[in-house]
């Protein structure tokens, strides 16, 4: 299963290099158009630059055409004219009402300086070594063309992110269907067989050749965890009553049946550093299932020989997580093994459905796990630490 993982991957990569590469395409086509009308205002100002001169040294009937065609049809590019020394005049360059000349002479140096910083002058020629210089600098419309694909970026950025979590909600939100649909008919398909081993199990009680057999009271035993198991796959899907239990009791319980039922090369070993009778808002079947789903992958990381460690603690509540508008006391289990390891590589996919190490095995362990502990008690579950070689430490906070 871990291979469709790795192609949902490889798919976001290239969607990635796709959108990169629509980034780069738009910003070079936006600098080509933003080249081209700068080189069209230049044009217009060096024409403009050759109609003052004209005006100036020329007395021709064509002065007034030249006038209106060409210098009042700039409309758009801020110029500033100057005689080398003082300002002579100025156009397209926004002032407010009523401002005193004082301040208007300032604004208009702060504009020629940074025409000066933008473009070098344009000479127009007076006749008699005299010379007057025409500064000038991007129009509105140029200025915005230059942010263009900043803009253009930003909201393609803000609707990949609105496509990416419509996307991922509707993912998850499917996901949680066939979670939910999974489990309940799994639930309902136990309900039969688990009928018939109850009504087996008091025809062997009442049998006198199987009186004070001890594989009657075994067999018990095991209904009573089918009768869990189904009730677990019940409360997939519904909103799981949490109580007040106390969080020893319940871990020791859950490694008891465990113990019992895998290799006897395995130690289990529950460490605590809280007082004995300390609680934690759990649904006990639930939570067993949790245990029970990573010390079976421990056990089968060690190849049924080594040791597992549970150790019973209080963490520092995260300030994101409130419950009841206060921060929440919480509680941590951290179940340790000998195990392979996990390769750093490898840590942020344990928990998606469907990775497995193992030849056999539907990877839903760890998965199912985490939407548990997560989405029905408010918790946490993550990878504490793993080291190949050495083994693995799996964190489960709870809340209190």
């Amino acid at each position: 299963m871990a291979p469709i993982y790795e192609k949902k991957t490889r798919i976001k990569i290239l969607i990635a290099v796709l959108a990169l590469l629509i980034g780069a395409a738009t910003i070079i086509y936006t600098n080509w158009l933003v080249q081209r009308v700068s080189a069209r205002e230049q044009q217009q100002i060096q024409l403009y630059a050759k109609a003052q001169e004209f005006i100036i040294n020329s007395e021709s009937d064509a002065n007034m055409f030249v006038f209106n065609e060409i210098i009042n049809a700039n409309a758009t590019i801020p110029v500033i004219l100057t005689d080398g020394k003082d300002i002579v005049g100025a156009k397209n360059i926004a002032m407010p009402p009523h401002l005193p000349e004082a301040d208007s002479a300032a604004r208009l140096r702060a504009e020629l300086a940074l025409m000066q910083q933008q473009h070098p002058p344009i000479v127009v020629r007076l006749g008699a070594g005299q010379n007057n210089f025409i500064y000038y600098r991007d129009s509105q419309l140029l200025r915005q063309l230059r942010l263009y694909p900043l803009v253009q970026l930003v909201v393609i950025g803000c609707l990949a992110v609105i496509a990416y979590l419509a996307f991922s909600s509707s993912r998850r939100a499917e996901q949680n269907r066939v979670w939910v649909g999974l489990a309940k008919e799994t639930a309902h398909q136990l309900g039969t067989p688990l009928s018939s081993l109850v009504g087996w199990q008091n025809y062997l009680r009442d049998s006198d050749r199987f009186k004070d057999e001890p594989i009657v009271e075994e067999l018990g035993k095991d209904i009573r965890r089918l009768e869990i198991i189904t009730e677990r796959f019940s409360n997939i899907g519904s909103v799981p009553v949490l109580k007040d239990e106390n969080l020893y009791l319940t871990t020791r319980n859950a490694i008891e049946y465990l113990q019992s039922r895998v290799s006897k090369k395995v130690k289990f070993t529950i460490e605590s550093d809280l007082p004995m009778d300390t609680p934690a808002r759990i649904n006990v079947p639930l939570f067993d299932w949790v245990i029970e789903n990573i010390c079976k992958n421990a056990v089968d990381a060690m190849e049924g020989r080594g040791s597992i460690t549970l150790h019973l603690r209080r963490v520092r509540t995260r300030r994101t997580w409130y419950r009841r508008g206060m921060p929440p006391r919480q509680v941590a289990v951290d179940i340790t093994d000998t195990g392979k390891g996990i390769p750093s590589n490898k840590l942020d996919s344990v928990f998606m459905p469907g990775f497995t190490t193992k030849k056999r095995g539907w990877g839903l362990g760890l998965a199912l796990a985490k939407r548990i502990i997560e989405n029905y008690h408010e918790g946490r579950l993550f990878v504490k630490w793993s080291e190949v070689g050495r083994g693995t430490t799996f964190r489960v906070v709870l809340n209190q």
